[in-house]
């Protein structure tokens, strides 16, 4: 139900609340297929052909008039709002082409800075139709439009145009056709001159020859993609020898060196195209919070404030040094995690046994193991990110997928601890099942196995870290990544190389069997937690496979155990039965991903049995159209961003939020408790995240009374008395 939601939300853009949403979409009334209208906008879908032809390009355009007072945003909204967007039904074998931008207008509102149109905005497409159109049939297109138009407050609406053209052996032009070509005319050329950009630091600079524009009084660039500069920040226009120079603020999302930062250079109002050459590396500036995916463009932007203890609270000031030491404390911190220090634990029995050679080399293959695990998910990551992916520490935990799979891992362990399944000779390490090897291989393994458990973990110190590296170059992420992965083998490591404190390990016995049988339990028990984390993402229907796929499992390990010391045709039978009992649980996979809408809503469904957590007060599910509400009221919020598979958070809910304590506490200061689950990739959350410079949940957020500038950021480990104290200093 929730990714339907956030469907429809994405349909009908950012509102004050679900109710609001489906009122406002209702008032464009269309009053003719090709228009409709709303209070604030009126739309209509324009052709500049009353007749089409076979294979012509034909020119559409969305005619938005715009209210007195109001605007509709540019494709890069700036810190706040959302761009219109067009979904195209076309005739079969008709393709349309990106929406051809018009120059856009800077509106200033505080510190909030956007990018839109007023009055009237023209949205030109290019349709391509097929060359099989028939002369004499009509050629029927359809645009479902989405825009947000905004003043004080912002209102999100939608309409669905259709145009119903004759196709005829030559086109005819439309009475609109004048008007339409003027408005592609106006649209703003490439640059006739060279254009390169350099970022310094913190500082971004674009330079043009004077012989562009000899005389220039007034610049401004315009990027195409959010992030790339502060949007709010006046830039510095100033000639340097044969050139001038456009100078300000990188914003969170600096374009890489080596890339291309393509967007709009308004020279004394002329708007031109570029695409300019990046050199130069960017350091991650201390950031005034962006109001993204908020409502428009009239609220404060809330300057961030920590409380003590909160490493990751400004992750703008951390450099690559700190980054590094603080990933390294953070992977240290991670072993006492209760998803990883079972594997650790089971790993160390091996030390028990053989030559410290021999347990060197096995702590330098962990080791190597944590480092290569780490090093492939910084290269995910960074693919991600390339691709335009909005990721963050744990990602892979938003596909229900691999949450299954893993599930299934961490039962098969606990089915091996018990004994019920042997892999391997002689069980010394987890990892060693995962290649069916023993030695320097299962110790390898071990390492991998320990980081892909570690990530649905949050460590403190691991924010400002991780917000960091997401924002950096490939190089610098790595080296992040990497100080992480080291901390997490450290103890391991050390423990591999030095003796004395393998020495301070009780000696072999029976002990060790029944410790091993008593760590399946922990197994188990992730294994039913994923099981859970499953039941909010893909709903009854995820949780119905993830357990018929345990038993198929099971059923396999008992077959294979019963048939080992039978016949030698009763083991082929059994290993027969086991192998087709292991494609039983695979052929489910393609069942979990093959409708992912359906298991979406079933998800819906369960949440408000199997999704919830215990509250600290009656919650209201995060919106940033609420926030913005409620901050306008002056009412004081504390927001809970979480996610089911994040332990730290649920720990953090139960010690903590739901106690007695808090709940008197948001009771009494009259503070609005508002939660944001991040389980399936909300991205108003991701944006939220970033706005504060977090890659990752948990993130907590006090908003004081008052409705001022100041939001207070918790740190990632909470006590009752850390949040009574926020709560009582801060709603007075």
């Amino acid at each position: 139900m929730r990714s339907l939601v956030r469907r429809l939300m994405l349909a009908v853009g950012l509102t004050a609340a679900v109710l609001t949403t489906f009122a406002t979409s209702a008032r464009a009334q269309a009053s003719a297929p090709d228009r409709a209208s709303t209070d604030e906008v009126r739309v209509r879908l324009i052709a500049a052909s009353s007749r089409v032809s076979p294979g012509q390009t034909l020119l559409l355009a969305l005619e938005q008039r715009i209210a007195p007072h109001w605007h509709t945003y540019w494709k890069n909204p700036g810190d706040s709002g959302q761009p219109t967007s067009i979904e195209w039904t076309l005739p079969a074998g008709a393709t349309a082409g990106e929406i051809l931008w018009p120059a856009p207008k800077r509106f200033d509102v505080g510190p909030i800075t956007n990018y839109g149109y007023e009055d009237q905005a023209l949205l030109l497409t290019e349709v391509h139709l097929p060359q099989d159109l028939t002369p004499g049939s009509m050629a029927t297109v359809k645009a479902d439009a989405t825009w947000l138009v905004c003043r004080e407050e912002c209102i999100p609406q939608q309409a669905t145009l259709t145009l119903a053209l004759p196709v005829g052996a030559v086109a005819v032009a439309s009475p609109e056709a004048a008007h339409l070509q003027a408005a592609r005319a106006a649209l703003p050329a490439k640059a006739p001159f060279p254009a390169t950009a350099r970022i310094d630091g913190q500082m971004l600079t674009v330079a043009w020859p004077v012989s562009g524009s000899s005389a220039v009084k007034q610049a401004l660039f315009l990027p195409a993609d959010w992030g790339r500069i502060q949007h709010a920040a006046k830039p510095e226009l100033d000639r340097q020898g044969e050139d001038w120079r456009l100078r300000m603020p990188v914003g969170e999302q600096p374009a890489p060196a080596g890339r291309s930062l393509d967007g709009l250079l308004l020279v004394d109002g002329t708007a031109w195209q570029v695409s300019m050459p990046v050199s130069g590396v960017a350091t991650v500036p201390a950031l005034p919070a962006r109001q993204a995916d908020a409502t428009a463009g009239a609220g404060a932007s809330p300057s961030q404030t920590s409380t003590p203890g909160d490493a990751g609270a400004d992750a703008a000031r951390v450099d690559l040094w700190a980054a590094m030491g603080l990933a390294l404390i953070g992977g240290l911190i991670l072993n006492l995690m209760p998803c990883v220090f079972p594997v650790l634990a089971i790993k160390a029995l091996g030390f028990l046994h053989g030559q410290p050679g021999e347990h060197r080399r096995q702590g330098l293959a962990y080791t190597a193991g944590v480092l290569v695990a780490f090093a492939a998910l910084a290269a995910v990551l960074l693919g991600l990110r390339g691709a335009g992916g909005s990721v963050g520490w744990g990602f892979q935990f938003h596909s229900p997928l691999f949450v299954m799979l893993l599930a299934w891992l961490m039962f098969v362990l606990g089915l091996s601890l018990i004994g019920m399944l042997q892999i391997g000779a002689g069980f010394a390490g987890v990892g060693q099942g995962l290649a069916s090897r023993s030695g320097l291989s299962g110790s390898f393994f071990t390492g991998v196995l320990a980081t892909v458990v570690a990530t649905p973990c949050t460590a403190p110190f691991m924010g400002a870290a991780m917000a960091y590296a997401l924002a950096q170059p490939a190089p610098q992420l790595f080296a992040v990544f990497l100080s992480l992965g080291l901390g997490l083998a450290l103890p391991y490591l050390a423990l591999s190389w030095w003796p004395a404190l393998q020495r301070r390990m009780p000696r072999p016995g029976a002990w060790m069997d029944v410790l091993k049988q008593g760590l399946a339990f922990p197994m188990f028990a992730a294994a039913i937690w994923l099981v859970w984390v499953l039941a909010q993402q893909a709903g009854p229907l995820g949780v119905l496979l993830a357990l018929v796929g345990m038993a198929l499992l099971a059923f396999a390990a008992w077959l294979r155990t019963v048939s080992r010391s039978a016949t030698l045709r009763m083991r082929w039978t059994g290993g027969v039965a086991a192998l087709a009992s292991l494609g039983a649980a695979a052929a489910l996979l393609p069942l979990l991903m093959g409708d992912e809408q359906a298991l979406s809503s079933n998800a819906g469904a369960a949440e408000a049995r199997v999704g919830a957590s215990p509250a600290a007060v009656s919650e209201e599910p995060y919106s940033p159209e609420r926030l913005a509400q409620l901050r306008a009221q002056g009412k004081p919020v504390f927001v809970n961003l979480t996610a089911s598979w994040c332990i730290t958070c649920l720990v953090n809910e139960r010690v903590a939020l739901s106690t007695g304590e808090v709940k008197s506490a948001f009771s009494t200061q009259g503070v609005t408790y508002m939660k944001g689950d991040w389980t399936r990739q909300d991205p108003r959350i991701t944006a939220l995240l970033k706005q504060h410079g977090r890659s990752g949940v948990p993130l907590y957020l006090f908003y004081p009374a008052g409705g001022g500038d100041g939001v207070q950021v918790l740190p990632q480990l909470l006590t009752p008395g850390i949040v009574t104290s926020v709560l009582r200093a801060g709603a007075s």
